[in-house]
């Protein structure tokens, strides 16, 4: 994957896109199921040329590269929802720089994909089986790292076992696009002096979607 301002943006437009999922499940208790469709098929791709391979298309990643322009615009803003949001991504991607050091738990997360991914023999690859094959993965390996990633949300939803697998299971397609970000050449210092400039790029991107 080449490395190159493109990519980082829509890699770091995929992580927002989970964080954005995780809020909505944990709130609401459902989200956009197209959009959850999307970052679960994400897991399930090993062999991708291009990170639009892996999300089938830009254009299925326009709610992520949404709130990254709006929260990277709105540096320092104390709206509570893009401040949750932007919180999740924060941790996302400091938990994913962990797990690459970590290549006896790769293998473990690995492991549980691929057995999630052969569940779709069987199952729609949104079916409850599959999500909570991807949500155990996720709690006994990334989740058991540290620092575990408190989700706010009312609490009738996420005491809700289906709920909460929905959430563990988009915090790991989140860790899924925090390692295109680093492939794709992201990293702290990026994220700390090149905020204008993918706030810009994701800008751009919308603009040519929406003229498409």
């Amino acid at each position: 994957m080449e490395s190159n301002h493109y990519n980082r943006t829509l890699a770091l437009a995929a992580v927002f896109q989970s964080a954005y999922l995780v809020r909505e499940v944990a709130w609401n208790g459902q989200c956009d199921q197209a959009l959850l469709d999307i970052m679960i098929s994400s897991l399930l791709t090993f062999e991708a040329q291009s990170i639009e391979h892996v999300y089938d298309g830009v254009h299925h990643l326009r709610k992520g590269l949404e709130v990254c322009a709006a929260i990277l615009l709105e540096s320092g803003s104390s709206d509570p929802e893009h401040v949750e949001i932007a919180r999740y991504v924060v941790v996302l991607l400091f938990l994913q720089r962990k797990l690459m050091k970590r290549p006896d738990m790769l293998d473990t997360v690995r492991v549980g994909i691929e057995a999630a991914q052969a569940q779709t023999e069987y199952f729609d690859k949104l079916h409850e089986n599959v999500i909570a094959r991807l949500a155990e993965t996720y709690q006994s390996t990334i989740s058991q790292i540290g620092p575990r990633i408190m989700v706010q949300g009312d609490q009738v939803h996420l005491g809700q076992r289906d709920k909460a697998d929905k959430i563990r299971a988009l915090l790991l397609a989140g860790i899924r696009a925090a390692v295109l970000w680093q492939q794709a050449g992201g990293s702290q210092w990026r994220m700390l002096f090149s905020r204008k400039a993918m706030q810009q790029e994701a800008a751009q991107i919308l603009a040519r979607l929406d003229s498409a």
